[in-house]
């Protein structure tokens, strides 16, 4: 088993996209696969798309379905990518319940086992790479997980590790509407922009959503699961039962005594507490 070996043939004698295709044609067929795909994000981490696509023969493919499609539906699949975990999904039908969206996407593609690894470029998560099995159950391996991971950097560095030619003019940004995303409520879904959002509250194993307006939405997927969907650049946990939008802090409150710090947040009346073991992280991203 030498993917990689095969990956740095393919990438270093054709261009990326061609030898990205090519390249997944020939793990394909070496890991006696179905199916091979990358899942590429946005820079918000709130939408992706299925950017290349192996299929076996008979097998459908789902390249031109899964596009700016919302980062909600693999919300727990994306809370260990974005800690640059592997996922060895060896059996879809026994995902847990918080998983019910990601599993029935899953069905809906006929895929039984999923492993899944991370395409990591400095240090932050830019894609997935993954193999589907739809002809039958298998129990992935640990070499086959850590030889798709050396796939997946060898493709992130040769993917975004290129600076943008000379000349191309850069994406205009203001052109682009913010990125929604999806709260998942009882009688259906609402998008929200990642600014309307003050702060996270667990409710067991489901989570309060504070809002600019004043209202609370109750999401149905528990804290940690919007641990790893919200970006660590403009969110910080301060508890273990919340997590709040830096940008909506408007004070912080530190007695003498130093035991009990709070924090307010713009338009809430009520103080968030914090806990001792976030209050020396919560100085520095404040910058006091």
């Amino acid at each position: 088993m030498d993917w990689a070996y095969q990956a740095s043939k393919r990438l270093l004698s054709n261009p990326v996209d061609e030898a990205i295709s090519m390249l997944f044609a020939d793990i394909g067929k070496a890991a006696d696969v179905d199916r091979v795909f990358m899942l590429e994000y946005d820079l918000h981490h709130l939408r992706f798309r299925n950017a290349y696509e192996w299929c076996r023969c008979g097998v459908r493919s789902f390249l031109k379905e899964l596009q700016d499609t919302p980062v909600t539906l693999i919300a727990w699949l994306h809370q260990s990518l974005v800690k640059g975990e592997a996922l060895m999904i060896h059996d879809v039908d026994n995902l847990p319940r918080v998983a019910r969206s990601l599993q029935i996407e899953m069905l809906r593609q006929n895929d039984k086992s999923v492993l899944c690894v991370p395409v990591m470029h400095d240090g932050s998560l830019r894609a997935c790479l993954g193999f589907d099995m739809t002809r039958h159950k298998r129990r992935w391996r640990l070499e086959e997980a850590n030889e798709l991971s050396r796939c997946a950097a060898l493709i992130a560095t040769a993917r975004y590790g290129c600076p943008a030619p000379v000349g191309q003019p850069l994406a205009d940004a203001a052109a682009t509407p913010a990125p929604l995303i999806f709260l998942l409520r009882q009688s259906g879904a609402r998008g929200v922009g990642l600014d309307e959002i003050l702060g996270l509250r667990s409710a067991q194993n489901y989570t309060e959503v504070w809002l600019g307006d004043g209202s609370v939405v109750l999401d149905q997927r528990p804290l940690k699961i919007w641990a790893g969907l919200v970006p660590k650049a403009g969110f910080m946990r301060i508890h273990r039962t919340a997590i709040v939008n830096l940008q909506h802090v408007v004070e912080l409150d530190r007695p003498p005594s130093g035991v009990r710090w709070d924090v307010r947040l713009r338009t809430l009346s009520k103080p968030w507490s914090v806990s001792r073991a976030y209050q020396q992280e919560l100085r520095q991203r404040l910058g006091i």
